[in-house]
C-alpha cells in the first residue's frame, strides 16, 4: 500500500457551485507551487448535482492517473458520501489540520473533502498542505484499512 503521495502526477479537483470559488483559488495555489492539476469542474458557479463532480475526481483517483483528490462542496458531506461509494477511494472529511493530518496518517485517505461554507480559504488550503504532506502510517492501521472496502 502506497504510503506518500507521488506528486509528479495531477493532482484531481472539484467542486459543486457552494465551494466553486475555494476550488479555483486551490488550482491557482496549487499551480503556483508547480503542481500540475485536473480541475474537473464546474466551471461557473452556477447551481450544479455535487455527485457529478465527486464522481469525476474519485473516478480519476480510482483509476490511478492522479496523485489524489480534493473536492469541495457546502458541508463536505455530500460530496464526502458519494466519494466513498467508489471502492478505491477513501474520502476524508477535513475541518481542521489535526482531522486533515489523521484522515492520511491513520486511514489513508486519497481524497480530501473541504467544507467551504464552515471554513476559511486560507484554512482550507492549510488543510490541502497537510493532507499532501502526511504520509500514512501503515502498521495496525494497514489492517483496519484493508477491511473498509466492500469485496
Amino acid at each position: 500500500m502506497d504510503t506518500t503521495f507521488d506528486l509528479k502526477k495531477p493532482i484531481a479537483i472539484g467542486s459543486d457551485h457552494a465551494g466553486f470559488e475555494y476550488k479555483d483559488a486551490t488550482v491557482k495555489w496549487l499551480k503556483e507551487q508547480g503542481l500540475e492539476v485536473k480541475d474537473l469542474g464546474p466551471s461557473s458557479a452556477a447551481s450544479v448535482d455535487y455527485p457529478d463532480f465527486a464522481h469525476a475526481v474519485s473516478a480519476a483517483v480510482e483509476s490511478g492517473k492522479v496523485a489524489f483528490g480534493i473536492l469541495y462542496c457546502g458541508s463536505a458531506n455530500g460530496v464526502a458520501i458519494t466519494a466513498n461509494k467508489h471502492q478505491g477511494v477513501r474520502a476524508g472529511l477535513a475541518w481542521d489540520s489535526d482531522v486533515a493530518k489523521l484522515i492520511r496518517l491513520h486511514n489513508n485517505a486519497n481524497i480530501i473533502c473541504l467544507p467551504a461554507r464552515f471554513i476559511a480559504l486560507p484554512l482550507a488550503l492549510e488543510l490541502v498542505q497537510i493532507f499532501m504532506q502526511t504520509a500514512f502510517e501503515g502498521g495496525r492501521h494497514a489492517t483496519r484499512v484493508g477491511k473498509i472496502a466492500c469485496q
